[in-house]
């Protein structure tokens, strides 16, 4: 039986958002490893929150796009990748707005969450956070890398929300 075409278009979407998502985490990389850009507390949470959200969205994705779509796991998963969105958003927003304000940002709790994760030592080339707040909000085209991130998390808040809205409607 093949998957039924209302669930696979939406598993397209949270397949693409997914990507999009890692694609986000691959850019900071290159702009960190490649052109020096050194990331702050904020942007290595945004990291984090960008890769457990494509990967929520992956698997929603792959639970879509089988010939029993399994909508309600879709579902979850979309919600819990949302409320991961709308953290990143408060986070970039946060990043924008009052800590590249501020001389320093350390002990935030974006260093707290790093801490107790202990990401920052188990993989410093992804997580390590070197710089300020505001010496990481450098514009890139002009507009500063905080808004990019967010307008990002918008994005991928939009396709969670729209699409789980659209699973539990055809249930």
């Amino acid at each position: 039986m093949a998957p039924h075409r209302h669930s696979v278009a939406i598993g397209r979407a949270f397949f693409w958002a997914g990507i999009a998502s890692i694609l986000a985490v691959v850019l900071a990389l290159v702009l960190q490893h490649g052109f020096g850009m050194k990331p702050c507390p904020w942007c290595t949470v945004q990291r984090l929150l960008y890769i457990v959200t494509g990967v929520l969205l992956l698997v929603a994705s792959r639970l879509l796009m089988v010939p029993q779509p399994r909508r309600g796991a879709s579902v979850g998963l979309a919600v819990f990748a949302l409320l991961c969105s709308g953290a990143g958003l408060a986070a970039a927003l946060h990043q924008q707005f009052v800590a590249a304000a501020q001389d320093s940002c350390d002990l935030t709790l974006a260093d707290r969450i790093l801490m107790t994760l202990r990401l920052d030592s188990a993989m410093p080339w992804l997580f390590r956070a070197n710089a300020s707040c505001a010496d990481a909000n450098l514009p890139l085209f002009g507009v500063p890398f905080a808004l990019w991130s967010a307008t990002a998390f918008t994005f991928l808040l939009i396709v969670c929300l729209l699409g789980s809205m659209r699973l539990m409607r055809r249930r």
